[in-house]
């Protein structure tokens, strides 16, 4: 069984349109196999602030055959008083691609049987940028170059492959290949995906943690430690720390948690103000003691290594 990638990279998207464009990717590529009838055996989204892309898993070669039966006119109506096939009866068949000749008759009506081969994989996936890539919706748009095209951001590459084959398709002017980008400052700008099977680990050369839930849950271990270890108490379980979370989690490909420090007289403040401030312009997780208290310390996450 194949293994097909389809990447979209993009300019940075602002992190609250992250997850729920990776949900919406997942949902039209799931809706567009079932309408071409091609069968996978999983979709494993990815995700960063640079990229969308989607897995699919044990390809089927070809998509399943359908048989369908299509009802027709009664019999009264398909031939007239000589016995000869009527208008009706005709352009029920030439609309379903056949003659008169292939009509069954029973219960009063003429019907057909429609049967559809499959069509191999690749000649499916092909269409996958037309069909699902320029379909996608957004609550916020942007307007790039002449085109009257409209994207959450500007497209800047795209990988089709499927196994080592690149599936050849394009997007405006943007057309695929096995090139995808690492990170941005840790990395070189071109990287070369030699299967679709070597995606995550390709990228992860290149200093980007593609699985949105391997780098969310790195994110929440790292935070975690550089409390314990500072003997600090830290929340990560209320609605408002998991929404924080989930905002660093799209905003960075390459966590990298660390502590900071501020003066201790902005303690005077009162706590709601400043754990606002930290949480919603900063993008901070506060820190108290193991009573409770505020401390004049906290906790982020940036975008690069140790280094």
């Amino acid at each position: 069984m194949s293994t097909f990638l389809l990447e979209i990279g993009l300019e940075e998207v602002p992190a609250h349109m992250v997850t729920s464009t990776e949900n919406q990717l997942i949902e039209r590529t799931r809706n567009f196999l079932a309408e071409h009838r091609l069968t996978v055996g999983a979709i494993n989204p990815y995700s960063t602030p640079r990229r969308l892309a989607v897995e699919l898993t044990d390809v089927a070669e070809e998509s399943e055959s359908l048989s369908e039966e299509k009802r027709g006119p009664s019999i009264e109506r398909a031939k007239d008083a000589n016995g000869e096939w009527t208008k009706a009866a005709t352009g029920f068949a030439r609309g379903q691609g056949a003659t008169p000749d292939d009509f069954e008759t029973r219960d009063g009506y003429v019907w057909l049987t429609k049967h559809t081969e499959g069509v191999p994989a690749k000649d499916i996936l092909v269409k996958i940028g037309a069909e699902v890539v320029s379909e996608m919706k957004f609550s916020t748009y942007m307007k790039w170059a002449n085109n009257a095209f409209l994207y959450v951001r500007p497209i800047r590459w795209l990988v089709a492959l499927f196994d080592k084959e690149v599936v050849d398709f394009h997007v405006l002017d943007v057309q695929t290949g096995r090139v995808t980008r690492g990170h941005r400052f840790l990395s070189n700008e071109h990287v070369e995906i030699s299967s679709a099977d070597d995606y995550v680990s390709t990228l992860e050369s290149a200093s980007v943690v593609v699985n949105a839930e391997v780098r969310k849950n790195a994110i929440r271990s790292q935070l975690t430690a550089i409390a314990k270890q500072n003997n600090w108490s830290l929340e990560l379980d209320t609605d408002a720390a998991q929404n924080l979370l989930e905002e660093v989690n799209n905003i960075v490909e390459l966590p990298t948690a660390f502590a900071g420090t501020f003066d201790k007289k902005y303690l005077e403040i009162p706590d709601e103000v400043l754990i606002t401030s930290m949480r919603e312009h900063q993008r901070f997780f506060f820190v108290t003691n193991h009573d409770g208290k505020l401390l004049p310390h906290f906790l982020s996450v940036r975008n690069g290594n140790q280094e």
